[in-house]
């Protein structure tokens, strides 16, 4: 394996972190079970309500189950935080984000909606980004019941998460579905034609590197469709023009800097700007795809606080 210059508290980690081998699905996906279960020991829910709403799917398919989370206390109508949790399209549920979002609620003050979608590739693409799409209806159809201001509603999610999110925000746009005032795109998975000098270049790099990559698209979009000429940017929202990114929300995009999804994170930054959508882009050094999970770590706290701050500012 190459060695990396990675942070000093981080490359610490690396020999305990997971080994997020896709090629073995059914492994990968007890591993991230494991790990998540492992972390949910910890959480502290105190002063957070923490419940379930039940949306209507999209047609033909079953309801979509959103885990609702509700600081104690605060008067509504509350700003809402629609997560869409990563695992690379075919890993991971909501359990993934609940250390996080009962953190967000509490310090946001905000109603956190975490969104179970159905996963590749039992259910490719457009399973997932249309769940995300059926889940954003039903809040805003049913906010008075719920004590939310849908007018107040940003995304987040990271890795593929972050890149259903950036698709949810065309979609919602070019639908005239509800109002999005913000997308927060943590190390985004958003272009599957896998060509980026980072993609190319990170080939074993920890817990994500391009041949997983290539097997996440691929159980998406369905094998040989990544990087044809027919993919939907809602799927791989890289590929949008600047006419088509006029007018989505501003965005908040993080890299880590020996991620293969570091340069389609920066580029899809610049794209957004290039169309005039406002964009802050951070780049962490001596990170890479995953090194959030470290928690302790300088660099993470950094990066968890810049979430706080940056959808603080976006709610307000």
């Amino acid at each position: 394996m190459t060695t990396y210059p990675l942070d000093p508290e981080l490359a610490a980690v690396v020999p305990m972190l997971p080994r997020a081998d896709c090629s073995d699905l059914e492994g990968a996906r007890a591993e991230m079970e494991a790990g998540i279960e492992a972390a949910l020991e910890g959480v502290d829910a105190t002063g957070v309500d923490v419940f379930e709403v039940v949306a209507p799917g999209p047609e033909g398919a079953p309801d979509v189950v959103l885990r609702g989370y509700r600081p104690q206390g605060v008067e509504g109508p509350l700003p809402v935080v629609y997560d869409i949790h990563g695992g690379g399209f075919i890993l991971g549920n909501v359990d993934f984000d609940h250390g996080t979002n009962v953190a967000l609620a509490r310090e946001l003050g905000a109603a956190v909606f975490s969104v179970e979608y159905r996963l590749a590739p039992e259910h490719p693409y457009p399973a997932g980004v249309e769940d995300a799409y059926a889940g954003l209806v039903h809040l805003a159809k049913n906010a008075a019941e719920l004590g939310i201001d849908p007018a107040r509603t940003a995304l987040i999610g990271f890795s593929a998460g972050a890149g259903i999110a950036a698709g949810l925000a065309l979609l919602a746009r070019d639908r005239g579905g509800p109002a999005i005032v913000f997308q927060y795109l943590g190390i985004p998975e958003v272009d599957d034609r896998l060509d980026t000098p980072s993609m190319r270049a990170f080939t074993d790099t920890p817990v994500w590197n391009r041949p997983n990559a290539v097997i996440s698209w691929d159980h998406y979009l369905g094998p040989g469709i990544p990087g044809s000429a027919d993919v939907q940017v809602y799927a791989a929202p890289a590929r949008a023009t600047a006419e088509q990114l006029a007018g989505l929300p501003p965005a908040y995009i993080s890299v880590m800097e020996f991620d293969p999804l570091r340069d389609e994170g920066i580029d899809y930054a610049r794209a957004l700007l290039a169309a005039g959508v406002g964009v802050e882009l951070h780049l962490f050094p001596g990170t890479f795809h995953g090194s959030g999970l470290v928690e302790h770590a300088e660099v993470s706290r950094r990066d968890a606080a810049e979430a706080v701050t940056v959808l603080r500012k976006a709610l307000r």
